[in-house]
This record gives structure tokens, sequence and C-alpha cells, in this order.
């Protein structure tokens, strides 16, 4: 079973940056939409950020939008989320996951709603946490 790896997280002050990445050891990495995905303590679980297989497409929850970049690089398997002016409101657990199928442009439209998480996205991480004080 493919299961993909996040690192980066970690503490920091409000204001703060942090880079997390996301590598899919057997996984054909660049013929797959990525998102990251986010569940704070108590909440559930939503869709921050999404990058098209080929990085053509890209589309971010209004609540980063301007201070979090999703990017990728095919060439190292590897999916990246910039994370800029942190406030103590992005304190969670952030995943990455890949769509279910390959080429299948799911970054788009309502990609972020639970119901297109568990259809769309098919591969999962552990998680990273990340832990903003104010």
């Amino acid at each position: 079973q493919v299961q993909l790896e996040e690192s980066g997280g970690g503490a920091v002050q409000a204001g703060g940056s942090l880079r997390l990445s996301c590598t899919a050891p057997g996984l054909r990495f660049d013929v797959y939409d990525m998102a990251w995905f986010r569940q704070a303590p108590g909440k559930e679980r939503e869709g921050i950020s999404c990058i098209s297989w080929n990085g053509g497409t890209t589309d971010t929850d209004d609540s980063v939008k301007g201070r979090f970049t999703i990017s990728r690089d095919n060439a190292k398997n590897t999916l990246y989320l910039q994370m800029n002016s942190l406030k103590p409101e992005d304190t969670a657990m952030y995943y990455c996951a890949a769509g279910r199928d390959r080429r299948a442009n799911y970054c788009s439209g309502s990609w972020n709603l639970p119901t297109r998480q568990e259809a769309d996205f098919g591969y999962w991480g552990q998680g990273t946490h990340v832990t903003v004080s104010s």
C-alpha cells in the first residue's frame, strides 16, 4: 500500500514561516493531482490547497490564500507547502494526499469539500504537526 510521507512541521511563533514537504515512495508522482489538508483539534479535516499533476492548475482555500503556496517538483517527486505569516489558528496536523486516479484533474471547483476528499484522494500520509504560538 502506498504511504505518503510528510515532513517539515514544527513549532513557530505567529508571523513565522514553515515549508512542508511530501514524498510518495512507490507512487508514480508525476501523474497524480496532489493536495494539502489539515485537521485542527476538535475540527473536521479541511482541504487547503491543491495542485494538478503537471503543476498547471492550483487552487487554495480562502483561509490561507496569500499566505500559503503549494508547489511541486516532479523531478524530485516532492510536493511542497510554503506557509508564511502563520497564525495561531493555523495550528493543526497537516496531511498530503494524492488523487485516486491518474491525470484526473481534481483540482478545480469544489475539490476541498469533504465529499470530494474521500472520493477523489486515495493516498494519504500520516501527517506532520504544526503549532503556531501567539
